[in-house]
Parts: C-alpha cells; sequence; structure tokens
C-alpha cells in the first residue's frame, strides 16, 4: 500500500509528489499527461521558469521526481475508488492495473471549454488568451480585443490598456451599461458593439476579427471568456463536495469532505476563494500545501498522535 497516490501530474500533482518524496513517504503518481496549459507556447508567471514551455516544465519536474526512490510515476488515470476498511482507498487504474493507498490527492486540474466565435480554438493559448497574468505581458504594444459585455470585461479591457498599444471591447452585439462606455472611451478604449461572426488567423496568430455589418477589426491577440470544468470525474464518484462552478470545495490544508481525500491546483479551491485559481506557480504552491498536510495526517496515525489541524 502506497502512502499517497497522486492522481494527476501537472505542476500541482509534482509538487505534492516532491514534497512526499523528500520525507520517504511511498508516493504512485498517476499522469495521463493532459495539461490543460498544453496548447500555451510558454509557461509564465513562474519564478526561474518564466518563459518555459509546458512540456518541457513538465519534463524538468520528472527529472527532478525520478532522484526520490520513493516516488514512482504511471502513465494512466485513475478509473475508480472504493474506500477500504483501514480508511485507506482501493484504486481502480486505466489498463487494469489497481493500487492501493492510504491518501489519495486528486490533482487532475481543470479542462477548458472554450466559447464562440467561431475560430478561438485554433488560436487558444496562442494569441487567444483568458489570463492577463499568464499572458497579458506578451501583448505589450499590440493591438488587442477583449469579448463581452459585462462589467468584468471592460475592467480587463482598462487593464490591458496601460500597456497594450490599441484595446477594443467587441460587445458581440450586446448592449453595454453608458457609464461603463463612457469610462473606456475616456480612456482609450475603443468599443464595437457589432456581433462578432469569426476569428481569422494563421499558425494560431490572430489576424483579425470578422463584425457583422462592418469592416474586420485587426487584431494581434483576443481575450475571451473560457468555461472550465472538471476534467476527471473521480471527484464526483467519491462524493466530494463541489460548488456550482465544478470546483471541488476544499479547506485551508487542501482537505474535501471526504475523510483520506484532498485536492490541490486549479480543480480545486477554498469558500473563500471566488473562482480557481489557474496559475501555475498558485498550482505548485497549492500541492506542496497538500502533500505537508497528507504528510503530517499520516505521521499522527502512524503514532497514535492527536489530529495536527482542526477540521473546518
Amino acid at each position: 500500500m502506497y502512502d499517497a497516490v497522486i492522481t494527476g501530474g501537472g505542476p500541482a500533482g509534482m509538487a505534492a509528489a516532491l514534497t512526499l518524496g523528500r520525507v520517504h513517504r511511498t508516493v504512485l503518481l498517476i499522469d495521463a499527461g493532459e495539461g490543460r496549459n498544453a496548447p500555451a507556447d510558454n509557461v509564465h508567471n513562474f519564478l526561474t521558469r518564466d518563459g518555459t514551455p509546458p512540456a518541457e516544465l513538465r519534463r524538468l519536474g520528472r527529472a527532478e521526481l525520478a532522484a526520490y526512490p520513493a516516488v514512482r510515476i504511471r502513465t494512466g488515470t485513475v478509473t475508480g475508488a472504493r474506500a477500504l476498511p483501514d480508511g485507506g482507498f482501493g484504486l481502480e487504474l486505466s489498463g487494469g492495473g489497481t493500487a492501493d493507498a492510504r491518501r489519495l490527492l486528486l490533482a487532475t486540474g481543470l479542462a477548458d471549454e472554450l466559447p464562440g466565435p467561431r475560430g478561438v480554438a485554433a488560436l487558444w493559448g496562442r494569441s487567444a488568451f483568458h489570463c492577463p497574468y499568464c499572458h497579458g505581458y506578451e501583448c505589450t504594444g499590440r493591438r488587442v480585443a477583449v469579448l463581452g459585455a459585462e462589467p468584468a470585461r471592460a475592467r480587463l479591457a482598462l487593464q490591458l490598456s496601460r500597456f497594450a498599444a490599441d484595446v477594443v471591447l467587441c460587445t458581440g452585439g450586446r448592449p453595454l451599461d453608458p457609464a461603463l462606455h463612457a469610462t473606456l472611451t475616456s480612456n482609450g478604449v475603443g468599443v464595437r458593439c457589432e456581433p462578432v461572426i469569426r476569428l481569422e488567423g494563421a499558425g494560431g496568430r490572430l489576424g483579425r476579427i470578422v463584425l457583422a455589418g462592418a469592416a474586420p477589426l485587426a487584431r494581434d491577440a483576443v481575450f475571451v471568456v473560457n468555461v472550465p470544468r472538471q476534467r476527471s470525474g473521480l471527484a464526483e464518484r467519491l462524493g466530494c463536495a463541489r460548488f456550482a462552478d465544478g470546483c471541488v470545495e476544499v479547506d485551508e490544508f487542501a482537505r474535501t469532505s471526504v475523510p483520506g481525500v484532498y485536492a490541490a491546483g486549479d480543480m480545486a479551491r477554498r469558500a473563500t476563494v471566488p473562482m480557481p485559481v489557474a496559475a501555475v506557480v498558485g498550482a505548485a504552491a497549492a500541492g506542496t500545501i497538500a502533500a505537508a498536510a497528507i504528510d503530517q495526517d499520516l505521521l499522527s496515525a502512524d503514532f497514535g498522535l492527536p489530529a495536527p489541524f482542526a477540521k473546518g
């Protein structure tokens, strides 16, 4: 029986495996290799790794984990889990394998459902973005569009206008609050209210936005509203409490509502956090915290010590 099985080998899962491996906890890291940021050219806002391609970051992480004999890595997914009488979990793995774990860490992450208009998928992660902290800097001095008419979209357009050469909010045919319209235009942000037909570009690079009944709008990058969803249904099958947006609910020590099951990365959040945190460095930090909590949980079980963290 492993001390911990980690399902998901992105930044959260690898950081957790590293932390547990360094205290000689036996770990099985199961990874399908389906990173959320795989379409992007580079990872950003990660100190010492800013600008690293996602696949290279994953390769570097696996190379570091190879130095720890307590950590094993297996390609695949956890397809099923059941509680064992001793408080652990019996896991079914893709390909027909099984594994037993004293504790289970979910780090399977989110996947993005891409919105309209047509053309977003071909540009996603390269010139169609959703996060200004991950990709905003690369828009410095460039022509940028923000799609949407909600106040948050106007706020993003104003944020990007601080360093982009030219920013336009495209409402997609929806009305814009007059006060927001005035704030945007008075600060140099253009507003286009025509419906957006499609995005056009080549090689993952946006060229123009085709609008209904108007000349196309030449742009270098566009920010759209993505819809994140759970990549794996394992948390739901285990009975973990979730929020309306699908995120798994955890406390400050990464514990889910199911004893012995932890969750980390963008798939999980606390009740006080209003949205998933998509930053790679944030996922790595969450994995480290979850691993430390798992180790302390196991330490209490190993030596009959009081539980180190009060629940709830």
